[in-house]
């Protein structure tokens, strides 16, 4: 887990944007889709990976961009 990766985690009525090492939250969506979707575009920004969670805490979807620790080989 790189300082500074971005993650989609359950609220109270909703779905929360942080991005690592941030006391609080970036903002909060009404929908998995809409928190996730704004990850990924920050994490595009920023060169590091986007971190989907589901409702029980656990990683459903990850998204590297630059900052890839497994890199395809070949």
């Amino acid at each position: 887990m790189a300082k500074g990766d971005h993650r989609v985690t359950p609220t109270d009525g909703g779905w929360k944007h942080k991005k690592d090492g941030n006391q609080r939250a970036s903002a909060i969506y009404e929908t998995q889709q809409e928190a996730w979707d704004a990850s990924k575009e920050a994490a595009k920004r920023d060169g590091t990976e986007a971190v989907l969670h589901g409702r029980n805490g656990q990683i459903r979807e990850r998204n590297s961009y630059g900052n890839d620790p497994c890199p395809p080989k070949g």
